[in-house]
């Protein structure tokens, strides 16, 4: 298999880089908020988007593109255990925190915390792709497509929806059942795995609060304006007063006080207030084009198992961001997803970028047309 004589694809790197400037910029805006309250958090939270976010995984990035992609299909299997093993981890006491919420999604070694999830959904991710490249035509049936999917949505299940992850669990469990359709699925049994889906929904939403609380929330936004529907409701304050050329830079008013998760859940809000309208479609419009040119480089790979892996990282990756956006415009029920290349998470920003990476290795094998 010969490589491309142009090497990776830059105008994908291009995109990239003007997400991570962006994203950069807007997150040092945004963690303003916190040095008002707290220089020290304010340190430790930028120090660590910095370092073992940003620098550390632009070095995994440069390393990823030097890995022939190849070398995963081999290993997909003991790629995916291993994974399986380090999400597991979060159920064992004193290795799982909760990191200050109900829920337990990260693991603490030695002093330094992770949250796992973003390195399982590329353990699934390549899985999965060497798995639907393996049975190629086999693909439309029940024994060798459908069923494998269950399979691995019922694992997925029981790791996320024990910790609980929901909103990590349904946006890979969609990645899943997209990169099946991609791949030759019949539609009839994504259909039903819709219908499963909104069924599955409906089941936790009566059985979890949290979930039940933010559907009610989206339905009457205003009804809890100061107990479960505060953060829709000063999402949208800042949103709204960006207008169309936003307060400018810095300007924000929102994340000082009112605004919660300013660094993470609601960065974007922050972005629409200082920037308005017109950055917010610029950053979307940016996003799409990562999207297209993601979607460019599958179609170019010279194997199934490199387009399936390029489809599925660029369908989480936007899934998770789209998601974001939506809950902060109140257009969908708020979610934890974080914004890609802009919300806080140093193990979710390495980890995208790591993915970068495996791209841009398959993009070195581009067939030409």
């Amino acid at each position: 298999m010969s490589q491309n004589k142009n090497g990776i694809d830059k105008i994908f790197l291009g995109i990239v880089i003007v997400l991570l400037v962006f994203g950069f910029i807007i997150f040092i805006s945004a963690s303003m908020g916190m040095l008002a309250k707290d220089s020290i958090q304010f340190t430790s939270v930028v120090s660590k988007q910095i370092f073992f976010g940003i620098i550390f995984g632009l070095i995994a990035c440069f390393l990823f593109t030097k890995i022939d992609y190849k070398y995963y299909k081999k290993h997909a299997f003991f790629l995916f255990l291993l994974t399986i093993i380090l999400m597991s981890l979060v159920f064992i006491p004193g290795v799982g925190t909760n990191a200050n919420t109900f829920a337990n999604r990260w693991i603490s070694i030695f002093g330094f915390t992770l949250q796992p999830v973003a390195v399982f959904n590329i353990g699934f991710i390549i899985y999965w792709s060497a798995w639907l490249s393996s049975v190629k035509e086999k693909v439309s049936t029940i024994k060798y497509g459908f069923l494998p999917l269950l399979i691995l949505m019922s694992i997925a299940g029981l790791l996320l929806l024990n910790q609980p992850d929901t909103d990590s669990f349904l946006i890979l469990s969609a990645t899943a059942t997209l990169m099946y359709l991609v791949a030759g699925g019949k539609k009839r049994y994504v259909g039903l795995l819709v219908v499963l889906g909104f069924l599955c929904i409906f089941v936790l939403a009566l059985n979890r609060p949290y979930i039940m609380s933010r559907i009610e929330t989206f339905m009457n936004p205003s009804e809890n304006s100061l107990t479960s529907g505060y953060q829709i409701q000063q999402s949208l304050i800042a949103v709204g007063s960006g207008q169309v050329f936003g307060k400018g830079l810095g300007q924000s008013v929102q994340k000082y006080k009112f605004l919660p998760e300013s660094i993470s859940d609601t960065i974007f809000a922050v972005l629409a207030e200082e920037g308005g309208f017109i950055w917010c479609v610029l950053i979307i419009v940016v996003f799409l084009l990562f999207v297209f040119r993601g979607f460019r480089i599958a179609i170019r790979s010279p194997d199934i198992f490199g387009g399936l892996l390029v489809v599925g990282i660029v369908i989480l990756t936007i899934l998770q961001s789209f998601i974001n956006i939506a809950s902060v415009l109140g257009i969908i029920p708020f979610s934890g997803l974080p914004l890609a290349f802009f919300s806080q998470g140093g193990t979710a920003m390495l980890m995208v970028l790591v993915e970068i990476g495996i791209i841009l290795n398959i993009s070195k094998f581009e067939k030409s047309y």
